[in-house]
């Protein structure tokens, strides 16, 4: 059974700089691109970070360009999103997913990927 774990979610100050994680079980994503999403308080599920399989393609939302940064462990079957400058909009459920197909460059739809984490909360105060 495929699972995709995040942790790291935390209640910060605003400047805070957390990393999130994702570790995968069940299957090795090692060529599969994967993602980060987030769904904030009353928005709906919004595209932050992609990577694909090694690393070398990755892709940002115009709101965290400059701020987050997305990488990979294919060793560990982990993906990070280091995260900072955090201002208050960036306030939601950061969820982790991955594509059940190899070599695609990551998707900035949540119908590129196939499997999905349970998301990790971030909480940023002013």
């Amino acid at each position: 059974q495929v699972q995709l774990v995040e942790s790291g979610g935390a209640l910060v100050q605003a400047g805070g700089s957390p990393r999130l994680s994702c570790a995968a079980s069940g299957r090795t994503f090692s060529y599969a691109a994967m993602g980060w999403f987030r769904q904030g308080p009353e928005k709906e599920r919004e595209f932050v970070s992609g990577i694909n399989y090694n690393g070398g393609l990755t892709y940002y939302s115009d709101s965290v360009k400059g701020r987050f940064t997305i990488s990979r462990d294919n060793a560990k079957n982990t993906v990070y999103l280091q995260m900072d400058n955090l201002t208050p909009e960036d306030t939601a459920v950061y969820y982790c997913a991955a594509d059940g197909r190899n070599y695609r460059a990551p998707g900035r739809l949540g119908s590129s990927y196939n499997y999905w984490g349970q998301g990790t909360q971030v909480t940023v105060s002013s």
